[in-house]
């Protein structure tokens, strides 16, 4: 599925990001699209690529999934075949305190990527969830749920995109 493949990576610097970019090489992907908010964390992933895969094409994006401009860009620019989507408001205490960021991040963003991934005609849209949008009670687990129910939406209405939905406990 990645063999040769241009790969994007949203949330690329956070902890989950970091481990899919670091499995991710080892199927050796033609380029790799490092998308994040967080200038320290997208160095450091970046920096990792460049000692484990000296060779791999990169792109390392800051940026932030809630801007439609900054993912029409990436998209645009690097055209996706594969979509890894990891970036969210993961800690549940922090979503509770902050729901707004969390609907943000969690709702609006993953929309964006998935509409991004649409127009752009990517082949697969992978999804990392979580465990918590099971019968949600947190706004963490609603947000993510939503999230899941909004691409299996579009997956029924798009037969080019392929959306996938992981979630992690």
């Amino acid at each position: 599925m990645i063999t040769g493949k241009r790969v994007l990576v949203t949330g690329a610097g956070g902890s989950i990001g970091q481990e899919l970019v670091r499995q991710i090489i080892t199927f050796e992907p033609a380029e790799m699209v490092l998308f994040e908010q967080s200038e320290y964390q997208l160095y450091q992933i970046d920096r990792t690529l460049s000692e484990r895969a000296p060779q791999l094409r990169r792109h390392a994006i800051i940026g932030d999934v809630r801007s439609p401009d900054q993912l029409e860009r990436a998209f645009a620019s690097f055209k996706p075949q594969i979509v890894f989507h990891a970036a969210a408001i993961k800690h549940v205490p922090l979503a509770e305190a902050n729901p707004d960021q969390a609907v943000l991040t969690n709702l609006l963003g993953s929309k964006q990527v998935a509409d991004a991934c649409v127009l752009h005609g990517v082949e697969t849209m992978v999804q990392i969830s979580t465990d918590k949008a099971v019968n949600p009670s947190s706004v963490m687990g609603a947000t993510k749920r939503a999230a899941e129910i909004y691409c299996q939406m579009l997956a029924q209405e798009d037969a080019k995109t392929r959306f996938i939905t992981v979630r992690f406990g």
